[in-house]
């Protein structure tokens, strides 16, 4: 079993208190993420931006800005949520960006970064005359570190900004700043060695830039991340290189502060054990069927996405969701005892990537969102879904 002492935290969760399925975020350790990640800002002198991508829930975002410099956005509406729900300093990228929405677009962003060339080239003019806007450029710096090309923004044929070896300083023409997106949950080694690639790969144009991005994807708030490595490198780097450095942490944000409650609808068997919750993965979690990984279930051993049905081991339950896709399968665990119909389950550490992805396929209905303080035991249901949410979507 893996350790789970980093969300253990919500084991003194009734469950009870909630409707189901739900969204639980924990303030106390969110505010933890938070503070830790304002002191690598402080101390290296970097800017910390939450990335909306992966954590967007705007009814904690008095206790976010109270922390970071702002948010980053990846499309007009996330720029128009960071702008007027978050406030503070708002970066805005969209592979795509469409003309007529360029206007609004600026009255958020305070920081434009544009993918290609062509794209600054194109909507150049447009863009120069607007007071109070830095412009970037995303460029990929021909590193890699993602294993899954799903998640790879640096893989071959990757859409996502401008190969580094085609570029000179002087295609920087008008240009302040530069944006980098390399990692996807990895530990510092990973961007120590990204670091190393973008000085390398990159110095000739930090001549031509005020600032650059380093995008997002460390799991800064882990348990025992060398959290002083990082502040000196960022340091280092900042006092070599001159620039204004931002980093966007979407993961590191929610990262062990949220669970998804949900509850048993129904039990069955077919060779293995089998039950039905009313949370599912194809809508709930999508990225347990994308990654693919396999959550971890309070008081439950999590078994491999691929063990085999066991009939003579009632303990051992296949989770599942309540929609008709066949693979809407959230996991496979060891349970010391079986639950049973109406029993709440706890899925661990879905706090990102989950709210921001989550769909009504099959008319299921999105999970209700919470808000609870571990340190006092307060909690808030600040939202629940209906059918108009569903019926809003469709037309």
């Amino acid at each position: 079993m893996r350790d789970l002492s980093a969300a253990t935290q919500f084991g003194r969760l009734d469950t009870a208190r909630l409707p189901s399925p739900c969204h639980v975020l924990d303030l106390a350790r969110l505010e933890r993420n938070l503070k830790l990640l304002k002191r690598v800002g402080d101390e290296s002198g970097v800017e910390i931006l939450l990335a909306l991508k992966a954590f967007s829930c705007f009814a904690v975002a008095d206790l976010v800005s109270r922390y970071l410099s702002g948010t980053a956005a990846s499309g007009l509406y996330e720029a128009r949520l960071g702008k007027t729900r978050f406030g503070g300093q708002m970066h805005a990228y969209a592979p795509g960006l469409k003309a007529a929405d360029i206007g609004e677009m600026l009255g958020y962003a305070d920081h434009l970064i544009l993918n290609s060339l062509g794209q600054w080239r194109r909507f150049r003019s447009r863009l120069e005359d607007t007071a109070d806007v830095r412009f970037g450029l995303r460029v990929n710096p021909g590193h890699n570190e993602v294993e899954n090309p799903l998640y790879d923004p640096c893989a071959p044929w990757s859409r996502l900004g401008v190969p580094v070896g085609d570029l000179t300083a002087a295609d920087l023409d008008g240009l302040s700043g530069i944006h980098i997106h390399a990692l996807c949950d990895h530990p510092y080694g990973a961007f120590d060695r990204m670091l190393a690639a973008v000085e390398d790969n990159c110095g000739h144009l930090f001549g031509a830039i005020d600032w650059i991005n380093l995008g997002g994807g460390l799991l800064i708030t882990e348990d025992g991340f060398p959290v002083d490595e990082l502040i000196r490198r960022l340091r280092d780097f900042r006092e070599r290189t001159g620039l204004t450095v931002y980093l966007e942490p979407g993961t590191a944000v929610g990262l062990h502060a949220g669970a998804l409650v949900s509850e048993v609808l129904d039990r069955s068997s077919n060779v293995g054990e089998l039950a039905i919750m009313d949370a599912s993965a194809t809508c709930h979690m999508p990225d347990v069927i994308e990654a693919p990984f396999t959550p971890d279930v309070l008081g439950a051993q999590t078994l491999s996405r691929n063990a085999k049905a066991t009939p003579d081991e009632p303990n051992i339950v296949r989770l599942g969701g309540p929609t008709c896709l066949a693979g809407d399968i959230i996991g496979t665990y060891r349970f010391d005892k079986p639950p049973r119909v109406g029993d709440r389950l706890v899925f661990l550490d879905l706090g990102y990537y989950t709210m921001v992805k989550a769909t009504t396929f099959n008319g299921t209905p999105l999970p209700a969102l919470a808000l609870w303080d571990s340190r006092t035991d307060a909690l808030e249901v600040v939202r629940e879904f209906s059918y108009a949410d569903f019926e809003g979507r469709l037309s």
